[in-house]
Formats: structure tokens, C-alpha cells, sequence
């Protein structure tokens, strides 16, 4: 693969505005093919922050392919099960995820974000690979780049500018204007403890469904559980949602043990609220020499766990693009035409799921149920692989 130059024989310089997953991944996929890259991020500090999540295969074999391995096995925990149960705890369908992994040449990878986040800044490897309290105002394109402005009075000139700054994204405003947030109408409340059970095994991925509401029981190593839990309620409500760690335990009260234990084992200020909203998915992401990536460009529920996943595929086919092109406003055009099919159907599928992981009506939950315990295991292996492959696309 030969590096990205331009006509000049000068590097291309990349802007990033986001240090979240998407937009550090980006920074080190951009510079794994000789691209230089500048990383600003709003935050006056890049304090480890955040729960947990999940790295699955297709994000691990996209990083493989530019030859990135950041060790997550080691610093999280790989999938060896996926267990759904109802609100009991009784088991409605086990698979394996190690199985999967194998088959695909990559495992999934429940992590701390905090320790995903130091994974990528040990991979940049600078003494200063972002530049922080760089809230971006707007941009401006000019005949041989772009510049970005930020409220402080700084500002910062490349050819190429990548908009990683999240679900508020202020480079997408300045794209596509003012927009409303698709809310489902639930609350999400999530944690990372110290915690040990019986039923809680090690590598073990465990999703508990009730009526209108869910749980889930995660390893992500070294002895800690990442939690979630959610339940139904207005749009409003749940944006402004203040209760405590009270209201949390009732919502759950007669749930499976293990489910009401990891309630209890958690200092009401570990647990952090956010509430189910995406966006219809947007089919321009960019113009010129600006582009969107990861939740910036397409934020989705939660329901496939691939907002992560999808972010650093974004990153290495941006990578790929930008490096294999001489046009760099082409290379853009391109990375997106390439990632569109794939993630317009995450986007529609994880908001479908929600709806039926949500759902309070009795019938639609009974049928959900006998669904997911009795289709042929072939079946879900064969979904969860066209899920879980990447498939490079140059």
C-alpha cells in the first residue's frame, strides 16, 4: 500500500474533530498509511471516562486489515457466550460468539471504554496526540483545503477535515442543518462494577427481556461487569430522567438474582443515565473536502451493539480510500458510497430490534420469545455472520 501525498509531494493532512472512538481510530488508521493527522476535541481534559462496550469480530478484522492490533483481548474480555433469558433468568437461547469468531478469524470484545480509549492513544503514540478544549465553531472551504474555527479563536487548516464529534456534531449541523433526534421513548441507565455470581461466567454476554424494559450482564474482564438496564417511559421523561438508584432497583425487583445483585453492588454515583435516541439514517454525509464518520455520520440504538464497531469500520475504509486516491474530494465520495449499503442496514435494523426488544404488549412478547427459542441455530449463525464480517470493499 503506498502512502497518500499530494500533487506537491507534501503530505496529506487530515483535521479530525472528535477524540471519541471513531475519531482517534481514525487518527490511527489515517497515520497507519502516511497520512498526517491533527485530533481537536471540545473536552479541556481526556479524562478515562464511559462504560462499557463491544468491539465485535468485523471491527477486530477491520483493524487487522491495516495490521492494527490493539491487544482488547488483553485489556477487556473476549465473547465466549451470548445467553438471552426473560426476566427470570431462565435461558431462551445460548450461542456462541467464540464459534463466530472463529469462523471469521476475529473474536468480539467487551471492553471499558476508558480502556479502549487508552488502547488507541498508546497506538498515536505522541506526547500530545490531541489538542484539547477545541470546541469547533464551523468551517470554511477554501480552494486548496479547508479551516476549521474554533470558539476559543483558534483555527486549523488541512486538506481534508473529518467530522468524528458524536451525536451533536457540529460539523454536521453546518452540513445538514438543525435536526430532531428519533427517541424510541426509553431510558438507558448503565455501570461498570467489581462483581462475581454464579450465573455470571466468565466471557459471558447475558441479555435479560421483560415487558417494556431490559437488562444486560456483561464480562469485560479482571473481575468487572459493565451493566445496562432500560425501561420505557415518555421522551421527555427520559431526557430529564433524575431518579435514583432506588427507582432502578424497583423497575428490576423480582428479576433474576444475579440482575437484582448488580443493582444493589452499585454506588448510586457510578450509574450514568442517557436516553434511546438516533437519527433517521442520512444518506449525504459530506461535500467537498468534508465528511462524517461514526456516530457523527450515523448514530444508531444500541440493540446490535455496533456503534463502535461501525465507527472503526468507517475508519479504515476512510483510510483506505483517502490513501489509495489522488483526488481527495473523490476519496471522500468514495469512502462513502462504500459504507452506505452496510450501515444504512445496521441503522434500520437496530432500531427495529429495539422496538421489539421494548415491546410491553404480551402477544408480541410471547412471539418474540417462542421466535428467538426455536429458530434453527443455522439460521441465527447465518444473521449474526453477515453481521459480524467485515468484507473489504477496495
Amino acid at each position: 500500500m503506498r502512502s497518500a501525498w499530494t500533487r506537491t509531494d507534501k503530505r496529506l493532512k487530515a483535521i479530525v474533530i472528535g477524540a471519541g472512538i471513531g475519531g482517534l481510530t481514525a487518527a490511527v488508521a489515517l497515520r497507519r498509511v502516511g497520512i498526517e493527522v491533527e485530533v481537536y476535541e471540545r473536552a479541556s481534559v481526556l479524562r478515562p471516562a464511559g462504560t462499557g462496550l463491544s468491539m465485535m469480530s468485523n471491527a477486530l478484522s477491520a483493524l487487522g486489515s491495516l495490521g492494527i492490533d490493539l491487544e482488547l483481548d488483553r485489556r477487556g474480555r473476549t465473547i465466549d457466550t451470548f445467553v438471552l433469558c426473560d426476566h427470570t433468568g431462565r435461558s431462551v437461547r445460548q450461542l456462541s460468539l467464540k464459534e463466530l469468531g472463529d469462523r471469521l478469524g476475529a473474536p468480539s470484545v467487551s471492553i471499558h471504554r476508558a480502556d479502549l480509549q487508552q488502547a488507541l492513544l498508546d497506538a498515536l503514540g505522541d506526547e500530545q496526540p490531541v489538542q484539547l478544549g477545541a470546541c469547533a465553531l464551523g468551517f470554511r472551504s477554501e480552494t486548496d483545503g479547508v479551516r476549521v474555527r474554533f470558539t476559543d479563536g483558534r483555527e486549523a487548516w488541512g486538506d481534508v477535515l473529518i467530522g468524528a464529534d458524536g451525536f451533536h456534531s457540529a460539523v454536521r449541523h453546518q452540513l445538514v442543518g438543525a435536526e430532531k433526534p428519533r427517541e424510541p421513548g426509553y431510558v438507558c441507565w448503565l455501570a461498570v462494577i467489581p462483581f462475581s455470581h454464579p450465573r455470571f461466567t466468565d466471557g459471558c454476554v447475558r441479555h435479560y427481556w421483560g415487558a417494556g424494559q431490559r437488562f444486560g450482564l456483561i464480562d469485560i474482564g479482571h473481575g468487572r461487569a459493565y451493566w445496562w438496564g432500560t425501561r420505557n417511559m415518555p421522551t421527555a421523561a427520559a431526557r430529564a430522567w433524575n431518579g435514583g438508584k432506588d427507582e432502578i432497583a424497583r423497575a428490576f425487583a423480582g428479576w433474576a438474582d444475579e440482575v437484582q445483585e448488580a443493582i444493589r453492588r452499585t454506588p448510586e454515583q457510578a450509574i450514568i443515565s442517557v436516553p434511546a435516541q438516533d437519527r433517521p439514517f442520512l444518506e449525504r454525509w459530506g461535500e467537498g473536502r468534508v465528511t462524517l464518520l461514526g456516530d457523527a455520520a450515523h448514530p444508531m440504538l444500541t440493540s446490535l451493539g455496533q456503534g463502535a464497531g461501525t465507527a472503526v469500520e468507517d475508519a479504515v475504509v476512510l483510510a483506505r480510500s483517502l490513501a489509495s486516491a489522488a483526488d481527495h474530494t473523490q476519496a471522500l465520495r468514495d469512502y462513502e458510497a462504500r459504507r452506505r449499503v452496510r450501515v444504512r442496514e445496521m441503522v434500520r435494523l437496530s432500531h427495529r430490534l429495539s422496538r421489539i426488544e421494548q415491546d410491553e404488549r404480551r402477544l408480541p412478547r410471547m412471539l418474540r420469545d417462542t421466535y428467538f427459542r426455536w429458530v434453527p441455530t443455522r439460521v441465527l449463525y447465518r444473521q449474526n455472520m453477515s453481521l459480524l464480517a467485515f468484507t473489504p470493499t477496495w
